[in-house]
């Protein structure tokens, strides 16, 4: 019905007045002027009312402020070139793809509603610019009805192309092999009462057992799907088993090894230097069904984190557990690293991150050197300088010095 609407629109449309042509293409090119402030602004609003799996999920959110970025832009960009004209709905591939992983993770069409909340978002902000390009209530008046119909409809257009797609990958998903999985491992992040026994048939997979739980995902969407096994199966090998693996959606894999050790990081990250585009999240070694859902919980913590940055390529929940949960309110975590750090929070990367190694490593010098790959006598003049940066001594102040060093490190690296 809605893609029906808009094809009527597009045969009865009748273009804007020359001024208001013009005045449309202004208002479209500052909007592109606009930049980061406009699509940080929808991103808030869509997220606010996205279901929990789109808006705690780094890789479908990541999809999803890559898709507002995208339809944002072709509208406007779309005014500029013929202002007020109907905007074709071509969601693209990666909208499509999204769509998929959203079936994927057990959302529906309601989902999209985000798009009209993103929609409300950018008319609120388009019309406070129309009456900042004219006082005229007759050209004010056309502007805002020319272009309410033009970006209603497209809106309309899109939701129903990718209501469409999510229709037929749901019909795909819900026979096989990969549905069955992910339906077992979702009642079981879930909390949901399940029995042991007949998830482990279902998953062939053992539960009553310690597991570690790992993520492996990319922040390239066009990357071969392949890459992501090759990681699940270098995650197999540091643990010395068979993963079990679960297509969380098309950039992310959610994989669970079996042993009491959990696998060997170092051999993992050796191994994922051959994949540089992957990068994997470690949840902490946990026995039985609850210890199967923990480790996950915890490597989506470590996940979230490492998002933040584009490095490091490996992280355990160990080495972010304790920046997870000071961060868990990200407002007093900020209150306690400028507190804590002074002018040090705002001075170069190298001379915080040399000071935390150096207490990383015992306030051992020669050690953090080692680490660094750098000359001792340089690791010394990097401290020397990042102490006069701290608002106190660092004498009896190591804990919380190193605790907002490792907040700044993951959090905003």
């Amino acid at each position: 019905m809605l893609v029906l609407v808009s094809v009527q629109f597009a045969h009865t449309w009748e273009p804007p007045s020359p001024r208001v042509a013009e005045l449309i293409r202004t208002g479209a090119s500052l909007m592109l002027a606009a930049g980061e402030d406009a699509f940080d602004e929808v991103d808030k609003a869509v997220f606010a009312a996205a279901p929990n799996p789109m808006a705690d999920d780094p890789v479908l959110a990541a999809a999803v402020r890559r898709q507002n970025r995208t339809n944002l832009i072709r509208w406007v960009e779309a005014n500029v070139r013929d202002p007020g004209a109907p905007v074709p709905a071509d969601p693209g591939p990666e909208a499509l793809a999204t769509a998929r992983d959203m079936v994927r993770r057990g959302l529906d069409a309601e989902a999209l509603q985000g798009y009209r909340v993103g929609q409300n978002v950018a008319w609120q902000r388009w019309m406070a610019l129309a009456f900042e390009l004219t006082q005229d209530p007759g050209e004010l008046r056309e502007l805002l009805d020319v272009s309410a119909r033009s970006i209603f409809a497209y809106v309309d257009d899109v939701i129903a192309r990718l209501a469409e797609q999510i229709e037929r990958e749901r019909d795909q998903l819900t026979h096989g092999t990969h549905a069955q999985r992910l339906e077992v491992v979702s009642l079981i992040i879930e909390g949901a009462p399940i029995d042991a026994r007949r998830a482990s048939a279902r998953l062939q997979y053992e539960l009553e057992r310690s597991h570690t739980a790992a993520i492996a995902w990319t922040d390239h969407p066009e990357l071969d799907p392949g890459a992501l096994e090759r990681a699940a199966a270098a995650v197999g090998r540091a643990a010395m088993t068979r993963p079990l693996t679960v297509l969380a959606s098309a950039s992310a894999l959610w994989i669970w090894v079996a042993g009491s050790a959990g696998p060997d990081a170092g051999a993992l990250d050796a191994a994922l230097a051959t994949l540089p585009d992957v990068r994997v999240a470690l949840g902490p070694t946990a026995r039985g069904v609850e210890g199967f859902r923990r480790s996950h919980v915890d490597a989506l913590a470590t996940q979230r984190l490492m998002a933040r940055s584009p490095q490091p390529r490996l992280a355990r929940y160990e080495d972010v557990q304790v920046v997870a949960l000071a961060t868990a309110d990200e407002e007093r975590a900020q209150e306690f690293v400028t507190r804590t750090l002074g002018e040090l929070a705002s001075a170069p990367e190298e001379l915080r991150e040399t000071l935390r190694i150096y207490l990383r490593e015992g306030s051992n010098a020669a050690r953090a050197a080692r680490v660094l790959f750098t000359h001792r006598n340089t690791v010394l003049k990097r401290l020397e300088r990042a102490q006069r940066l701290l608002p106190r001594a660092l004498d009896g102040r190591v804990l919380p010095v190193a605790l907002a060093l490792d907040i700044v490190h993951w959090r905003d690296a």
